[in-house]
């Protein structure tokens, strides 16, 4: 059986194929784009998964929509009845659109997909699943368990912001669920934008900048903004918000108990922009917490599946990892709505053919190393390569991984482009920039010379799954880059006291340990575990590296440049490399010299 899966029409439109049980294929229309969080209509998505699958629409059993239209346009209605009569510009705005075409969505999908030139599918043929189902399903159904306690949190699917249950053999029940406006992803949202980052795309920052603050305004956030309970349930106060009727996520009352107006993204971030960081992070991490200390005990689950946008905050996930009550955890990698298609395929796959088979089939999980998007042959990268007049040489296997890694150790900095792209936000060592961690200079280097964005701002390290302890506080994968673990105290720097007492972004001057270019400033990363099993390659050139260095790991962080989405293409590699300070680029077994250009 043959399922198409669809989320658009928000943020980060996706489209997801899957083949009696297996993913064959996932990718974002950003990739294709080049316009980042693309909303529209996946078409070049779902041509892709199409074609990856060797079949056209005629073949496709069920399209899979991942939520329910009808009902996020209740809640609309709803939220501005209740609001009256504010709001009234916001629903001008939007009511006609959804009006117009989000409401008669069957349609649109139908005529969207018909339109691809690859055969054609009924309206019949298309059923929508519940957001947070969606969201359930793609953390359930690939993880390696059988049986967990599966907990959602994000920003609004239809009315749920939060949701709690349990999923075993074939079925997901949500038993629990915090509704609109009440909202973490919101709440988390609301900072991002005061802190003058784009909401739905800046959220990372805030986690990258809490760090070099304090949560100095902690307590106001639990005094004024939210009523937690001990279960980890809450409400806000929205007297503080204004993302229900307006333009706007916060408003004046917010600024007055913050002290002063929203930054400007042409501002200078100062401390209290720090600070502000610190405490909504410091919040969530104690609420997360909560939710997941209570659904331990609720479900009886010994396991954990975490899905939506929240569970991209991978500093709160190594919390509730370490601190946490449950052995494990899985976090789908590409947790926010582009998950969603993912999902909703899925859970119509095992509605539909009722397989009564346990996730992974014996593999670490079903998500194929998250490499689920278009790969390129050795001919497609030459013409293209040879169209631009590019100078390269091509090399076996060996000779490519001994080249690259040789380069690595002189601190070069290579964009490395290999395979299957990456689904998800994260670039996992398919479409990838590698440096040598141990350089003190590298971490500034490849924020203001590569990925021109702000300075202070973390980078992953790749390490061998079996080299993981060796460096970080962390005995166990994590595959996807979504777990925040301490760097080991033997492979720190015992700062000097001048160091030690440095504030804010002072603090980026000082190695603070023997891989200081992956290390952040509260001594802490954000770890890929590489595993031969899904990626051989990469696995082999952190190997390579290790012979020539004593370190099996390596600076990865995506190839791309600041507000453009991770390369797609060669020619989008090409652009980046000869657009960028890259000093290396590996395209298939093709290596590329800048100074050879």
């Amino acid at each position: 059986m043959n399922v198409l899966g669809i989320s658009a029409f928000y943020h980060d439109s996706a489209a997801a194929l899957v083949r009696d049980g297996e993913v064959i294929a996932a990718v974002q229309e950003e990739r294709f784009s080049r316009e980042k969080n693309d909303a529209r209509f996946p078409a070049s998505a779902a041509a892709y998964c199409l074609d990856a699958a060797g079949i056209g629409l005629d073949a496709v059993d069920y399209v899979g929509f991942y939520d329910k239209p009808l009902l996020t346009f209740d809640r609309l209605l709803e939220t501005y009845l209740a609001f009256v009569p504010g709001g009234l510009s916001s629903f001008i705005t939007s009511i006609p659109v959804w009006v117009k075409e989000k409401v008669f969505q069957k349609t649109l999908l139908a005529k969207g997909l018909n339109g691809l030139g690859r055969g054609s599918v009924s309206e019949a043929k298309i059923l929508f699943d519940f957001h947070h189902h969606s969201h359930a399903a793609s953390a359930f159904y690939p993880s390696p368990f059988d049986e967990a306690a599966v907990l959602v949190m994000d920003g609004v699917g239809e009315w749920a912001t939060t949701s709690l249950g349990v999923g075993r053999g074939d079925a997901i029940e949500l038993t629990q669920e915090i509704r609109f406006p009440h909202s973490l992803g919101m709440l988390y949202s609301a900072f991002t934008y005061y802190l003058g980052f784009k909401i739905n795309d800046g959220e990372y920052k805030v986690m990258g900048l809490a760090p070099y603050g304090e949560p100095k305004y902690a307590q106001a956030i639990r005094d004024h903004l939210m009523d937690v309970k001990a279960d980890g349930s809450f409400r806000l106060n929205m007297a503080y918000f204004n993302y229900c009727t307006g333009l706007t996520m916060t408003n004046g009352r917010f600024d007055r108990l913050f002290g002063g107006p929203p930054r400007k993204s042409s501002e200078p971030l100062t401390r209290r922009h720090m600070d502000l960081a610190r405490s909504v992070q410091v919040v969530l991490e104690e609420i997360v917490l909560k939710l997941g200390r209570h659904l331990h005990q609720a479900s009886g689950q010994k396991n954990l599946c975490l899905a939506g946008g929240v569970a991209l905050n991978c500093v709160a996930n190594g919390r509730l990892l370490r601190e946490g009550p449950f052995e494990s955890i899985w976090i789908q990698p590409a947790a926010g709505d582009a998950g969603g298609a993912l999902g909703v395929a899925l859970s119509i796959d095992r509605a539909e053919r009722k397989p009564g088979k346990s996730r992974a089939n014996g593999t670490m999980d079903g998500m194929h190393g998250a490499y689920l998007g278009p790969a390129f042959t050795a001919s497609e990268i030459k013409t293209c390569l040879d169209g631009y007049g590019a100078v390269y040489s091509e090399m076996d296997d060996q000779a490519l991984v001994a080249a690259v890694a040789d380069a690595l150790a002189r601190e070069k900095v290579v964009g490395w482009f290999q395979g299957r792209m990456e689904f998800g936000p994260r670039a996992l060592g398919n479409r990838s920039i590698l440096a040598d961690p141990a350089s003190p200079r590298m971490q500034r280097q490849l924020n203001l010379k590569i990925k021109y964005r702000e300075g202070f701002r973390p980078f992953a390290p790749a390490v061998l799954a079996e080299d993981v302890s060796e460096f970080f506080d962390l005995a166990r994968p994590s595959p996807y880059m979504l777990l925040v673990a301490p760097v080991r105290e033997n492979h720190r720097k015992k700062l000097a006291a001048p160091d030690d007492s440095l504030q804010g972004f002072a603090k980026l001057d000082v190695a603070r340990s023997d891989i200081p270019a992956v290390t952040h400033v509260d001594d802490s990363a954000r770890i890929q575990t590489v595993h031969r099993e899904t990626n051989p390659r990469f696995y082999d050139l952190l190997r390579a590296f290790k012979a020539r260095t004593g370190r099996g790991v390596l600076v990865n962080t995506s190839f791309n440049v600041r507000d453009e989405p991770i390369v797609c293409s060669p020619a989008d590699a090409y652009r980046c490399f000869m657009g960028t300070e890259l000093d290396v680029l590996a395209i298939g077994n093709i290596v590329l010299r800048k100074n050879e250009q």
